[in-house]
């Protein structure tokens, strides 16, 4: 998916429906009066300004800067991988209908780097670890790593681009009186990939619809709002509760193990059985249908063995 194109798209949708864009601006706090959030102080263009509301939505990624402000749990910081991604020309000897992953502390320890190829030679290359130097990580995938350099040795790099994600599930209590938090920095992030378009959307349309109800009936208190956790937890508790579970099992295994893993999937035609799996997304879901395949099931009760040996 092109992303730049696909947050422009967003962005035109949110105009048509009314919203309206400040840019170069930055929120430095929050407005608070007598227990409520009541907007913004934030910089224009290099002038300070407050800025009312019945509402604020905090969806700046990963922060807890105004988390604490509206008295709100902190992002768990045991539980981040610190990511970098890139932007690379002549790929050589890829599969341009395949993702290419790899695994191992060597490359990307504590998560995963991956190269996402299209056809015009180019490619997003990236990773994500809980040590060490993401970019000088990168480098060692791209020109060291026995398979990726092969296809990256000879790339330049265009373009790179940094973050943080987030794989703790979500925050506790993302609400309070005047105030919601959506997306990333509620960490509403899936914990197996890190993915979270469409989780964080997922959330933002129950928020859009609770703080809508919230405005039209005059109840902006967090009684009323929580109902937008509580919505958001029937919606991905399930999964969310799945993904930390596989979150905590991927950590335990030593890079041994998850070869070891990677064959028996292999050998169990686990790929083939799930080929025509719809909900990828939504993994406990995912989980559910793996009970109706018997290749999946055989690899469920291998993963079941080696979690009760990692966790006794």
């Amino acid at each position: 998916m092109n992303r730049e194109l696909f947050d422009k798209l967003l962005a035109e949708k949110a105009q048509a429906a009314g919203a309206e864009y400040v840019l170069n601006s930055r929120v430095n706090s929050l407005i608070a009066k007598g227990g409520f959030i009541k907007g913004v102080v934030a910089e224009h263009d290099g002038r300070t300004e407050s800025v009312a509301a019945k509402v604020v939505v905090d969806a700046e990624g990963i922060s807890s800067r105004l988390l604490r402000e509206a008295g709100l749990p902190r992002l768990n910081g045991d539980k981040v991988v610190y990511a970098v991604e890139a932007e690379v020309d002549n790929v050589r000897e890829v599969e341009t209908e395949a993702v290419e992953v790899f695994v191992g502390k060597d490359c990307a320890p504590g998560f995963y780097a991956w190269i996402i190829p299209r056809r015009d030679g180019t490619a997003k290359v990236g990773l994500a670890a809980r040590s060490g130097n993401p970019k000088e990580l990168l480098q060692r995938l791209m020109f060291k790593h026995v398979v990726a350099s092969c296809m990256l040795g000879k790339s330049r790099i265009l373009r790179t681009a940094f973050h943080t994600i987030t794989l703790g599930g979500p925050i506790p209590k993302a609400y309070s009186n005047g105030f919601l938090a959506v997306g990333d920095v509620a960490s509403q992030v899936k914990p197996t990939t890190g993915g979270g378009v469409i989780f964080g959307l997922t959330c933002a349309r129950i928020a859009a619809e609770i703080t809508s109800a919230a405005v039209r009936h005059g109840d902006l208190c967090e009684k009323f709002l929580q109902q937008y956790q509580k919505r958001c937890n029937d919606k991905l508790g399930f999964d969310f509760r799945v993904m930390m579970r596989a979150r905590r099992f991927l950590d335990s295994l030593s890079d041994e193990k998850i070869d070891e893993v990677l064959r028996a999937c292999n050998r169990l035609g686990l790929g083939e059985a799930l080929g025509d799996a719809e909900e990828i997304d939504f993994q406990g879901k995912l989980f559910l249908t793996m009970f109706t395949k018997p290749a999946a099931v055989a690899a469920l009760a291998y993963f079941f063995l080696l979690y009760l040996a990692a966790n006794p």
